[in-house]
Formats: C-alpha cells, sequence, structure tokens
C-alpha cells in the first residue's frame, strides 16, 4: 500500500465500472495515477489482451507498479512479481468506491474471486465441464449475452451480464432474461445464479464465472462452462457438438 509521497500507478480490472472478478479477462483496466492521496491522472483502456505473460509485461511498460482486482491465477501472480508489480486480490465493488478506499488505505481484500479450476489453470474454451457427469443431451442453457439475440456476443461475466439467453439446444428458442443485478454494488455473481439456478437449465455458458456464483448453480445440479467468447450461435454449435 503506498504511504507518504510515493507516486503509484494502480490499474484495476474493471468491468463497466465495477472491480472485475478476473484480472485477466475483463473487458477494461482503470489506469490512475496517484501521489499523496490526490490523484493525477485517471483513464479506462481496453484489455489488450490475454496471451500468456502479455499483460505483466504491457503494465510494466507503461509503468503500473500496483494492480487491483478480484482474482488472479497463480501463474499471473509469479509473472507480475517479476515485474515488481504488486497485486491486491480480492476486491470487490466499484472502481470509483475503490480507488476512494485505496487513498484512504480502507480497501477492502477478500477471497480470490477468480475460478481457476484444479491446478491453478483456466478453464479452457474447449468446453471442458466442471466435476460430475455432463449436461443431459436436449436440456436447457443459459449463456451470458452482451445482446438478446443469437447473434450478440458473449458476455465474460457472469454478474455483469446484461442478458442471459435460455436456449433450447435442439430447437434453438430463446428466452430472453434481463440481469437485474448488473448494477449491485456487491453480490452480483452470486444474485445472477440463484436467478439462473430458477430457470431449470443443465449447464451455463459464460466468459467467467467466480468460485460462490459456481457453488450456487452446481449446488443446483447446473454444470459451469467457462472460458467462452464470440457469437452465442457459435457457442451453442459446439456446447451441441460436444454433448452430442
Amino acid at each position: 500500500m503506498p504511504a507518504g509521497g510515493v507516486k503509484m500507478k494502480v490499474a484495476i480490472s474493471t468491468d463497466r465500472g465495477y472491480v472485475s472478478e478476473h484480472f485477466g479477462r475483463c473487458a477494461s483496466y482503470t489506469i490512475v495515477e496517484i501521489k499523496e492521496g490526490k490523484i493525477l491522472n485517471r483513464e479506462e483502456i481496453s484489455n489488450p489482451g490475454h496471451s500468456p505473460g502479455f499483460l505483466p509485461q504491457f503494465l510494466s511498460d507503461i509503468g503500473v507498479n500496483l494492480i487491483i482486482t478480484g482474482g488472479m491465477g497463480p501463474r499471473a501472480k509469479s509473472l507480475f512479481a517479476q515485474k515488481n508489480i504488486e497485486p491486491i486480490i480480492g476486491v470487490k465493488g466499484s472502481v470509483d468506491e475503490t480507488i476512494e478506499k485505496f487513498i484512504k488505505q480502507e480497501i477492502e481484500v477478500g477471497e480470490d474471486l477468480c475460478a481457476h479450476g484444479h491446478g491453478g489453470k483456466h478453464e479452457k474454451p474447449d468446453f471442458s465441464l466442471s466435476e460430475g457427469a455432463p449436461p443431459l443431451e436436449g436440456a436447457k442453457i443459459c449463456i451470458t449475452s452482451q445482446g438478446r439475440d443469437l447473434n450478440s456476443e458473449v458476455e465474460p461475466s457472469l454478474g455483469r451480464a446484461p442478458y442471459f439467453l435460455i436456449i433450447d439446444p435442439d430447437t434453438m428458442h430463446v428466452e430472453v432474461l434481463d440481469n437485474p443485478n448488473i448494477d449491485a454494488a456487491q453480490g452480483a455473481g452470486i444474485q445472477s445464479a440463484q436467478l439462473i439456478s430458477s430457470k431449470n437449465v443443465g449447464a451455463v455458458l459464460t466468459g467467467n464465472c467466480g468460485p460462490n456464483s459456481q457453488r450456487v448453480l452446481e449446488s443446483s445440479g447446473i454444470k459451469v462452462i467457462t472460458g467462452i467468447s464470440g457469437k452465442v450461435r457459435n457457442a451453442i454449435s459446439k456446447y451441441n457438438h460436444k454433448v452430442k
């Protein structure tokens, strides 16, 4: 944590104004320069990519020396340490609130929110399923979406997804659910998981799902498939190929 007149350049993983659960897979980064409790500069930049080893080098090159996020894998932590970049992990809430708390040295750190699977590795976008039997063929699925139809892009964040599309993979009939939790100050992932659990689906497809949200879904017998990106229609096609 900063002290006195030390100048800090902080990168905060960001999704729609909130701290993202996953540092590498967030939509953007809020970059803040702070000295003596004052913000010298603030900007938001798009996530330039998630290829192994890229982000530590990229952020080091632009002068970042501290990062704030909900979660991060062990390999990423090691790579950032090699660049002398300190991570603060397990942070929730809005970016504005987080910056204010950081300046006041009141930032609240919790458990790592990133669901990395076994051995610290991300689940790959090859539709690897969570533990247990695969979803039943023909069971409805829920996919996090940026839009209301099959041509929309998959939304990487379960808790902050604008829409949940409930899809019958056999008929491709779509039921659209607006996410009422998108602007929740905290607990958006868990509340969204509870909503999905009430819809009698067999699997959830998304970019990233925090461990608490995943536990809620799996306790309802719902399989969680992460690392999904691209068009909703293409994701469904790959899913159907896997389970049939």
